[in-house]
């Protein structure tokens, strides 16, 4: 009798998730769409989440609770940035709370990571953006449930 295939550091996975807050509010969740597809340790799910999926089989359904230490890390004052108006470029549409993508330059760009980042616009002045690069779940405890649709 062969094992039952689980969730592995180099799986390709398609699963259903949702994180929120302790509170019950909603920050993303697959379960009313397609489920969603990743491959893991390629960065498109936190490193502490994927932990989470490792050891699961198909059809499992699971909720972790996590610390905040545990998902997105505490809040970095020092990710919170103000730039000058005149530094952005002029057509770059700014409204407060909206997530904005700053591309990277070439000579930061890294083998295999994503282009860019994004920053939440948290105050906008005549002269000034304060952009806060955190992810927007740092500093918070989150619940991810999680239920395995696939592995490959």
């Amino acid at each position: 009798m062969t094992e039952p295939i689980t969730v592995q550091p180099d799986s390709f996975l398609t699963l259903h998730y949702r994180l929120c807050g302790l509170d019950g509010t909603e920050h993303v969740s697959t379960f009313d769409m397609s489920p969603a597809t990743l491959q893991m340790g390629a960065g498109q799910l936190a490193a502490t989440l994927e932990a989470c999926l490792l050891g699961l089989g198909v059809g499992e359904h699971h909720v972790f609770q996590l610390e905040a230490d545990e998902a997105f890390g505490q809040h970095n004052p020092r990710l919170v940035e103000r730039i000058a108006r005149s530094a952005l470029p002029p057509d770059m549409e700014l409204k407060v709370n909206s997530l904005i993508e700053f591309s990277a330059p070439e000579s930061a760009s890294i083998p295999g990571a994503p282009g860019g980042i994004a920053g939440l616009l948290r105050e906008l002045t005549d002269t000034a953006a304060v952009f806060d690069f955190n992810h927007p779940l740092a500093g918070q405890p989150v619940r991810f449930e999680v239920r395995i649709v696939g592995i490959l």
